[in-house]
């Protein structure tokens, strides 16, 4: 997977200053340096697109809920780099991308307008998110962590949709892509009750204007639960749940257009360590 250059150069950054800081600190003993998860989230989203304007003269405004049709796994993967006992960086990814065809059963006409049997709009939504980060362990018990994150976070939202409603219309009724990276910010908990058993949870939040989204103006939340088994010292598996939630609008000359999607859904899969 390859990641765009300006969240490389933050990685790059990021890693520099940690190990620099890090210097005399050893991890701890017997914890692993890597930790890699990977593993599949079922997916059900919620999507509302919104907006006001004025068209010929006339005020007009909408706000409307919108289905892409059932729920789907898609790839979530994440992994830990331990620094020293207090100093790790986290990285995670998820991504999801889905069609969506609506098809006209029978016949409609309106005006001397026929729009005929078999008439379709289909759309795609594409929405990637990739964070790096540097968490430091403010509170470092035996049995339990709290972290606090800085880093930053890469997103990507690509949506479009064409139309054939015969004699009426034929061609792209929408095209909107949008990408930026901002600064993020975010917290940890970990509790390991016992030598196999782990449980992270973890919250993370970015506003637009923090970065350069172009005109979009919002925020992205996410927010994740994971129970993880290890098997062995390198290898693991768990289960858990996740959450996003992507809220923004973007103003024009001639109007106004948001957005706002939900993510979420459980979780799984295996983890290794070195």
């Amino acid at each position: 997977m390859r990641l765009p250059p300006h969240l490389t150069t933050c990685a790059s950054c990021a890693l520099a200053l940690a190990l620099l800081q890090a210097a005399p600190a050893h991890a701890a003993d017997g914890d692993p340096r890597f930790t890699l998860r990977l593993g599949a989230m079922n997916i059900d989203s919620s999507n509302t697109l919104r907006g006001s304007g004025t068209v010929g003269g006339q005020e007009l405004a909408f706000d409307e809920d919108f289905d892409l049709g059932g729920k789907e796994w898609e790839p979530r993967v994440d992994g830990l780099f331990r620094i020293s006992e207090r100093q790790r960086l986290i990285f995670d990814y998820f991504r999801y991308d889905k069609d969506r065809r609506q098809a006209l059963g029978e016949s409609i006409s309106f005006d001397g307008t026929t729009v005929p049997a078999g008439s379709f709009v289909k759309g795609n939504l594409k929405y990637q998110v990739a964070s790096l980060v540097y968490d430091y362990a403010v509170v470092d018990g035996e049995r339990f962590d709290l972290g606090l994150q800085l880093g930053a976070e890469y997103a990507k939202v690509d949506a479009n949709a064409y139309a054939d409603l015969g004699q009426l219309y034929q061609g792209q009724v929408l095209d909107e892509k949008t990408d930026g990276i901002a600064p993020v910010v975010g917290a940890r908990l970990t509790f390991t009750p016992s030598e196999h058993w782990l449980i992270n949870l973890q919250g993370q939040y970015l506003n637009t204007r923090w970065g350069n989204f172009d005109d979009y103006e919002g925020d992205l939340s996410r927010a994740n639960a994971i129970v993880q088994y290890n098997v062995n010292p390198n290898f693991g598996i768990f289960a858990g749940y996740d959450w996003f939630k992507l809220d923004v609008d973007r103003k024009g000359s001639d109007g106004l257009i948001g957005l706002k999607q939900e993510f979420k859904g459980p979780l799984a899969g295996i983890s290794v360590s070195f």
